[in-house]
């Protein structure tokens, strides 16, 4: 087991990602953004010059935090851009030594009912795209975010009969989360169904304000999610895995009303891992 983060949530920059990563003496970063791109967008004398500096640091991405069929991806639109993305990806995640990718199934079609999502169509680009990376070593993971698969369990067990092969990063705030076509989850449910699956984990935490109608995100253990729960029993069933923080209680990435100055940012990636630990070792007492 190891533990690791979304660091863009600590720092814009690469710079300041390393120096998160490194105060809280780990080893690993979940790559997402860079400068305000994501990794596989970058150009290459930007990608070139973060992969130069992690080496420096000794510091490893271990998973690429890719956009790839995400909830910003229409199903009922070409799917030109998440290959392009693939293709960006492989070879820069082999420069990296990196083997995970998050992927998702695209956006949920919001006028339409949950059965009537195309979803043949969704199996037939996500099997794509899990050959594409698993042909050259890697392993795609599946995340239940604002996709198909985030809909419910039951949707994400389609569409692993749908993709043989196909692994899971199961995030474990989303389910707590009002979303087209899919009303707020019960995390522990969701995970206890889709738990075989699983190949690394997400850990956010939240509490729904039904006032605001909006998540109210907290640190690991304090919010309704289940999250020392199902750590628990993850770690009893035998993971050996990474686990990642997200935190989003300073940045949300998909809300750009969400944001907090510099210092601000990295203190809260840094209180949150060191908090993710100390979670950890309540749980392994």
């Amino acid at each position: 087991m190891y533990l690791t983060g979304f660091a863009d949530e600590a720092a814009a920059g690469i710079d300041g990602q390393i120096k998160a990563t490194k105060q809280l003496g780990w080893e690993y970063i979940e790559s997402r953004n860079i400068d305000g791109k994501n990794i596989h967008d970058l150009s290459d004398a930007e990608f070139d010059a973060a992969a130069d500096k992690l080496e420096e640091a000794g510091v490893k991405i271990n998973c690429f935090g890719s956009a790839i069929a995400n909830w910003a991806k229409p199903i009922d639109e070409p799917f030109d851009s998440s290959l392009e993305e693939a293709r960006r990806a492989i070879p820069r995640m082999k420069r990296l030594g990196t083997k995970l990718i998050r992927i998702m199934s695209f956006a949920v079609l919001k006028d339409r009912s949950p059965e009537d999502q195309m979803a043949d169509e969704r199996f037939r680009r996500v099997n794509i795209l899990h050959r594409m990376f698993t042909d050259e070593g890697l392993m795609p993971v599946h995340e239940n975010c604002m996709n198909y698969g985030g809909m419910g369990w039951e949707y994400t067990l389609r569409l692993l009969d749908a993709v043989p092969g196909l692994k899971l990063v199961f995030d474990t705030a989303n389910p707590g989360l009002d979303t087209p076509n899919s009303p707020r989850q019960s995390s522990w449910e969701f995970y206890s169904h889709v738990k075989e699956h699983i190949a690394y984990i997400h850990i956010k935490d939240m509490v729904w304000d039904k006032e605001g109608n909006k998540a109210i995100y907290t640190f690991p253990g304090e919010g309704d999610r289940d999250v020392k729960r199902i750590l628990k029993d993850l770690l009893a069933s035998g993971y050996d895995g990474g686990i990642s923080i997200e935190p989003h209680m300073a940045v949300v990435f998909h809300d750009e009303s969400v944001e907090a100055k510099a210092q601000a940012r990295l203190d809260n990636y840094v209180e949150y891992g060191r908090r993710m630990e100390k979670l950890l070792a309540l749980i392994s007492a």
